[in-house]
């Protein structure tokens, strides 16, 4: 497992990080849970996402048992704030942001998270109220550093000047989605972090399953994919035949290189050096061992053109 530095921080993260998203305290039961946090540590991955309003807190709390006991030092945790809690709380307003991160911080059983980050923009709240708040976390010690997903390059480069220029807490990383089906934050995003100390993490990098090469144009969906119990679900919008036909062009490409196609998915976000960092998510240890074998991947000219081509 090779690891790289988030931002300008302090932090060095794994290539893979786990996401606990829709499996911890979801779809999978918490012995599968733990299963996958041993393997995690087993494969030398250190970095574990999660956020509030996953599972409505639930995901927090499995991934804080499954942490348990092991010494802090020894893995990197990131979650989130804004989106909407069971009792109606929402948003980055300063009571949520100081309320929210005391609520993480019990749920995950930690003093401190690594990471703290604004789950989207929240357009309702002034953003100097929002990062002022944030930096209070910092200030108590609650999290190390802060960071954003889903925000613009615009966005960030506003909040790393107002940090600049009111003394808040700097942005270190963003999350955004990005895969070979997704490359929108090529366009501003990523140059605009780069020219500002901001790492990504990125989420979805296999197109929630499609990249794995299971899904084939012009074939009924199996019964047991997440394509076919997210039947209206964001997924879909890689199920069209085009989306589908360009993914199986990269089978002979991974083929070649003597990869799965997901670790050739993995290895091509990770070729890029502003990506510090994939979030997979992953039901069974086997699959993270596949996914965590993406790491240390290199992809050479040729290769990265014969990818270019077929999507």
């Amino acid at each position: 497992m090779r690891y790289r530095q988030l931002g300008d921080s302090g932090l060095h993260v794994s290539e893979i990080c786990l996401g606990t998203w829709t499996t911890f305290g979801g779809s999978l039961d918490e012995d599968g849970a733990l299963a996958l946090v041993d393997t995690a540590f087993e494969l030398g991955i250190d970095f574990f996402d999660t956020a509030n309003v996953y599972g409505g807190g639930r995901s927090e709390e499995v991934l804080g048992r499954a942490l348990a006991g092991r010494p802090r030092d020894s893995f990197v945790v990131a979650t989130k704030v804004y989106g909407e809690m069971p009792n109606g709380d929402r948003g980055l307003s300063r009571e949520q942001v100081l309320k929210q991160i005391d609520g993480s911080l019990d749920r995950l059983q930690l003093d401190f998270v690594d990471l703290y980050q604004c789950h989207s923009y929240d357009d309702d709240v002034p953003v100097e109220e929002t990062l002022g708040a944030l930096t209070e976390v910092v200030e108590a010690g609650k999290a190390r550093y802060i960071g954003v997903s889903n925000w613009s390059g615009e966005q960030i480069r506003h909040a790393v000047e107002l940090a600049h220029e009111r003394g808040f807490a700097k942005i270190v990383s963003s999350q955004p989605e990005y895969s070979l089906l997704y490359r929108e934050p090529e366009g501003d995003m990523i140059p605009a972090s780069r020219e500002n100390g901001v790492s990504q993490i990125v989420y979805s990098p296999l197109a929630q399953g499609v990249l794995t090469g299971k899904y084939r144009p012009g074939e009924p969906v199996a019964g047991d994919t997440r394509a076919a119990s997210h039947r209206d679900g964001s997924i879909w919008a890689y199920m069209e035949d085009d989306a589908l036909e360009r993914v199986q062009r990269l089978r002979p490409i991974a083929d070649r290189l003597g990869l799965t196609m997901a670790q050739l998915a993995l290895a091509w976000v990770l070729r890029e050096p502003n990506v510090a960092s994939a979030i997979v998510g992953a039901s069974r240890p086997e699959q993270l061992r596949d996914n965590a074998d993406a790491s240390g991947v290199d992809l050479d000219d040729e290769t990265r053109r014969a990818i270019d081509a077929a999507m």
